[in-house]
């Protein structure tokens, strides 16, 4: 089983993210919309609160999505001992998912500047 990203798809500027990630990785990416119903039952049961990364024996949700997802990229796997270093600290995983809400939280605003759609950048 192909890894399967799974992301919110009314959110540009998850979609910029979800596409990005289809670039640089195999991970196969699935949008919200498309899910079916074997695929949405192993996700939980509030799975719109966040990315996923479903894979044959897991499934990782919010910040550990990012990072598994990253860590499965051109990018991420030069850092992957790094990324190891920080998995041993018991402060990482409160700074990973918290760093995540934060983000996911003001989403609106990072589409402003980064997103699938033309990005809102004013008109002077």
């Amino acid at each position: 089983m192909t890894a399967l990203f799974v992301y919110d798809d009314d959110c540009g500027f998850c979609t910029w993210w979800a596409e990005f990630f289809a670039e640089v990785t195999a991970v196969e990416i699935v949008a919200f919309s498309a899910l079916d119903d074997s695929l949405r039952e192993r996700l939980p049961d509030d799975y719109e609160r966040c990315a996923h990364l479903v894979t044959e024996d897991e499934v990782y949700s919010c910040g550990e999505a990012i990072e598994q997802t990253f860590a499965r990229s051109a990018i991420g796997r030069p850092a992957e001992p790094l990324i190891e270093l920080f998995r041993q600290s018991a402060l990482y995983e409160d700074v990973r998912e918290g760093s995540y809400r934060q983000v996911a939280d003001r989403r609106a605003l990072w589409g402003k500047v980064l997103s699938r759609d033309e990005p809102d950048v004013g008109s002077g």
